[in-house]
């Protein structure tokens, strides 16, 4: 969750169009009286010549966490002849209230009150757009399918349409013992920061104390909830992408956990929709990491003066979908830059796109279905996925796959011979596999590699399945030990290109700590070769259109507001394996700095470790700790958070623990400390 801003890559812009006024606190009134806190960027005529709106509503604190990278967007928008208005949600920041979970109806309810607030000011148009990314991203769709008269369009980052299949809970129905605590514990200390003594007054202690005591750990209810149930189906609005009737512009990148739902957008909503994917992480295409970096607050501008201006820009006459198509590459932890090229289609699904089929055999992936059928054994190796990456990077240091060579011996692969000619894919991968079971609750986790000549492995996509999850995520079954299905693993999509004399390889396994939570027993399953057992890549030859692209133009930004630097940034990211006990442990660690705002004298910092263990052979010594350390102050006026949450397992339940504690300077005003078990239901 850091702010990285490349300074030396962006133009920054300090005059625009209109002058620009900022308002940095009004409070908007919701239906039930409670008050939410924003920020506002207009152009300083706008009463009058009133302007349309673009709204970011998140719960990440606009005074501090996001005022950096508030600063280099909004006022750009605003200076271009818009509104632009930063919303902290209800619960968080200044705002009043608590934040109860992600995406309640009332989240929902307190959008559509902003928006009609909104409508109502003498510098409005009555005319708004919404952006987001991550939780900006997810309720611009969700209130988009509210259908409020005054959004016109939105611009959906990193985000997702189906929150049980792509977000940081369950992934193919497993357990995503990576992200799940992680992110609830991120949740639970974030919402446990206190308001703005300078704006909020003296209310700020008791409003604080209410925040803590009363907002709950999220991962309690989102483990209670293991299949994809009513729970899930709310807020996502691939239950009907017909509810969505203004324009969407789904935005993401390859190395991001969301890119998935780019092209179910495309593909479902029946109105005006556009999608861009570049090779970057969980970040806005201006400042994201794989670069390249392309300009896209110009684009950002060319879609909101269309839909919220009309204005013709010309961006609806170009293609439906831009993707960049990535080149192969050694396998690294981070880069700085993925070589590639812009690639476009004006429809998706493309027609464009053909399947092609590999078969497996032993140890091999051939274009000929194997004439003699055998039984493959594929056991479980606990510690397979430990170098695997993050499941949702977010550009730093360290969060990508490192080379698959590492993993490769702990599964079971199928490779090609090597490449005549470069194959190009773009979309989603698919595994079918006919396997059996020796136990009634299983995965099956598949990883996508290009092997080079040399031998490293770089990891292309991948996937996993709860087998248990086989034909419904609303209603898993008990595989039946010994019994023979076809199943069907999606892989996440991706644009790669495998060059000639480079080999695809398929590596199948029982496990993948510790982005799957294993299951209760070590299993081990038999796959049974012939015509069901394949893999289909969606090939992409080149096409004219791809050199008829116009190119982005280089990232423009306002000016970085000013900061000090209070302590740098560090992140490490190790594997240790104690070899006399059997025990490995993924430690991830990450000190995100501290920083102070000379604009309003806030300080606030963030230290974060999660620590992943498990012991060969025994999938119940799973564990996963995450540790918070959080401070936000203002001179004499100093807080600070402190929260450790565990999750672990036995055959039956799930063991979660929560504990929250706060400092006021260093007197300790509160604590608590929550247990919870919840049953396993199938993972």
């Amino acid at each position: 969750m850091v702010f990285n801003v490349r300074d030396s890559n962006l133009s920054i812009k300090k005059e625009f169009p209109r002058k620009v006024h900022i308002i940095e606190h009004v409070w908007i009134p919701m239906s039930d009286g409670t008050r939410l806190s924003a920020k506002i960027w207009l152009p300083e005529d706008a009463e009058q010549q009133p302007v349309p709106a673009i709204l970011e509503y998140i719960p990440y604190r606009k005074n501090d966490f996001t005022a950096l990278r508030d600063s280099i967007r909004h006022p750009y928008f605003a200076g271009h002849g818009y509104a632009s208005i930063r919303v902290d949600m209800r619960g968080a920041g200044d705002s009043e209230g608590i934040l109860y979970d992600e995406y309640l109806p009332q989240e929902q309810e307190d959008a559509l009150d902003v928006l009609s607030w909104i409508a109502e000011q003498p510098w409005s148009t009555g005319a708004a757009g919404m952006i987001g990314k991550s939780w900006g991203g997810f309720n611009g769709l969700q209130v988009a399918a509210r259908r409020h008269p005054a959004l016109k369009a939105i611009i959906t980052l990193c985000s997702t349409d189906d929150r049980y299949a792509d977000d940081v809970h369950y992934m193919g129905g497993c357990v995503l013992a990576s992200d799940m605590l992680w992110w609830a514990s991120t949740m639970l200390v974030y919402n446990g920061r206190p308001a703005d003594p300078e704006v909020v007054g003296e209310t700020w202690r008791s409003s604080w104390l209410e925040r803590l005591e009363k907002t709950p750990p999220f991962v309690e209810e989102w483990m209670k909830h293991q299949r994809r149930d009513a729970y899930w189906k709310h807020g996502s609005v691939c239950e009907n992408y017909a509810d969505i009737d203004i324009p969407v512009f789904a935005v993401g990148g390859w190395a991001d956990g969301y890119t998935n739902a780019i092209l179910r957008l495309l593909e479902g909503l029946p109105g005006p929709r556009k999608g861009l994917i570049g090779p970057w992480a969980h970040e806005y295409p201006e400042v994201a990491v794989p670069g390249p970096a392309i300009g896209f607050l110009q684009e950002a501008l060319r879609w909101w003066d269309y839909w919220l201006k009309g204005i013709d820009t010309g961006i609806m006459e170009e293609p439906m979908l831009r993707a960049w198509m990535q080149e192969s590459v050694p396998p690294q932890v981070d880069y700085e830059e993925r070589s590639g090229r812009w690639v476009a289609e004006t429809a998706w699904p493309s027609p464009a796109i053909e399947p092609m089929d590999f078969w497996l055999d032993e140890k091999r992936m051939s274009e000929l279905v194997p004439g003699e059928k055998q039984e493959i054994l594929v056991s479980s190796v606990q510690q397979h996925g430990l170098y695997s990456g993050v499941w949702c990077p977010f550009g730093q240091p360290g969060d990508l796959a490192s080379d698959q060579r590492l993993e490769d011996g702990l599964s079971v692969c199928f490779t090609t011979e090597p490449l005549m000619e470069p194959v190009e894919i773009l979309g989603f991968p698919e595994v079918t596999v006919e396997l059996a079971s020796d136990r009634p609750n299983a995965l099956l986790a598949v990883r996508l590699c290009d092997i080079a000549p040399d031998g490293a492995s770089t990891l292309v996509s991948w996937g996993m399945l709860n087998l248990t999850h086989r034909d419904s995520n609303e209603f898993p079954t008990p595989l039946v030990p010994g019994e023979r299905y076809t199943v069907t693993v999606k892989l996440n999509a991706i644009g790669h290109v495998l060059p000639e004399g480079h080999r695809w390889s398929v590596a199948l396994s029982p496990t993948y700590w510790p982005h799957a939570w294993p299951s209760p027993e070590p299993v081990t399953l038999k796959v049974f070769t012939g015509e069901k057992t394949r893999v289909t890549l969606p090939v992409r030859p080149p096409q004219p259109l791809d050199q008829e692209l116009p190119e982005f133009g280089l990232p423009e930004t306002a000016a970085v507001a000013e900061r000090e630097i209070l302590r740098a940034e560090n992140r490490t990211r190790k594997v240790h394996h104690d070899l006399i006990n059997g025990v490995w442990v993924l430690d991830d660690f990450s000190d995100e700095g501290a920083r102070r705002l000379p604009s309003n004298g806030l300080e606030y910092g963030s230290i974060n470790r999660n620590v992943y263990t498990i012991k060969e052979g025994d999938p119940l010594s799973a564990e996963v700790s995450c540790e918070w350390t959080l401070t936000v102050g203002r001179g004499s006026w100093q807080t600070r958070l402190e929260s450790v949450s565990t999750m672990k397992a036995d055959a039956s339940k799930f063991y979660l623990t929560n504990e929250l504690t706060a400092f006021e300077g260093e007197e300790q005003v509160f604590s608590k400390k929550l247990n919870k078990e919840i049953p396993r239901d199938l993972v």
